[in-house]
């Protein structure tokens, strides 16, 4: 495999901005043997979102509206620890990344038209409800003398 198998695209000809991208590493828990207390393999990618100039201007304001909830002062982070090697967790949080932005830049979905249904369509509907009333009414054994 090619180190940093490269630009991760959001969507597009938009990638995210290696030079933007801020990395953290630190020890992650769960397996890894002998070897865990020594290495850093939990990975914290941080983009500041609010000073890109890497993503169209609609689309920041889209993400910005979208992940309000998940933003630091303007920053997303992301985090991945499920892999032993460093390397993979550095690619889990690049592609977690950029599909977040991709989900959160789309565009909203076109307003559902409003259609009628067919007068025909309506009556037979109330006629099977009148009829399936009927069929249950008799059932109950109230009127046999």
């Amino acid at each position: 495999m090619d180190p940093m198998s490269g630009p991760y695209v959001i969507r597009g000809s938009v990638s995210l901005p290696e030079a933007e991208l801020l990395w953290r590493f630190s020890r992650s828990s769960g397996p890894g043997g002998q070897h865990v207390n020594t290495s850093d393999s939990q990975v914290e990618l941080r983009f500041d979102l609010a000073k890109t100039e890497a993503l169209p201007p609609v689309w920041k304001e889209r993400a910005l509206a979208k992940l309000a909830g998940r933003l630091v002062d303007g920053v997303i982070s992301v985090r991945a620890s499920e892999h032993r090697s460093q390397w993979r967790n550095r690619e889990t949080a690049a592609v977690r990344l950029a599909s977040l932005l991709a989900e959160a830049t789309a565009p909203p979905p076109k307003p559902r038209r409003a259609t009628r249904i067919p007068r025909g369509i309506n009556e037979r509907r109330l006629r099977e409800k009148k009829q399936r009333s009927d069929t249950k009414r008799g059932r109950s054994g109230r009127d046999w003398g």
